[in-house]
């Protein structure tokens, strides 16, 4: 009998935007927003995948796309459990490598006020399956979130510039 591993890991990353709560949560319930600030650049489109496959922002729907890494293919597959306007996200999803589940995390974002902008708290909770990176999963995970969350700034910023007319 082949023994099978399990990492567990708990990280919460803090982040202040210059962007009202409702500018910030709309950054997250856009598809066309996510592909700009979610992208982390040394990414491409999976075999015949061009980008998100489905997103449906609402509880109940699903969030699901591939991306190819150092001849790797990944796909993410997103399930949202609750959502708040301008408050909180909860949703849970599942990493594969190779067609293998290399992870299932539950995530939950919480938007709040702060001075003239937003502050954003992301907690996840995740199981690291075999087949992974060993025992570094969680921190190559917290480090990924981490840059995408620090492109969210641009984003915001370049938003605020367009409507501004600058």
């Amino acid at each position: 009998m082949t023994t099978r591993s399990v990492i567990h890991d708990t990280f919460t990353i803090e982040h202040t935007y210059p962007a009202t709560p409702a500018r910030v949560f709309a950054a997250f319930a856009s598809a066309q927003a996510k592909d700009i600030w979610g992208d982390t650049g040394d990414l491409e489109p999976a075999d015949g995948d061009a980008g998100v496959a489905e997103f449906d922002f609402r509880v109940g729907g699903r969030e699901r796309f591939g991306n190819k890494w150092s001849g790797t293919t990944y796909r993410y597959d997103a399930l949202y459990y609750d959502i708040v306007p301008d408050q909180r996200i909860v949703y849970s999803y599942e990493m594969y490598a190779n067609d293998a589940r290399i992870s299932v995390s539950v995530a939950t974002i919480e938007f709040a006020k702060s001075g003239d902008g937003t502050a954003l708290t992301y907690t996840e909770q995740g199981a690291y399956l075999d087949g992974i990176d060993g025992s570094d999963a969680p921190e190559l995970r917290k480090g990924g979130t981490t840059q995408m969350l620090d492109n969210l700034t641009g984003y915001l910023q370049s938003q605020a510039a367009a409507d501004d007319g600058t």
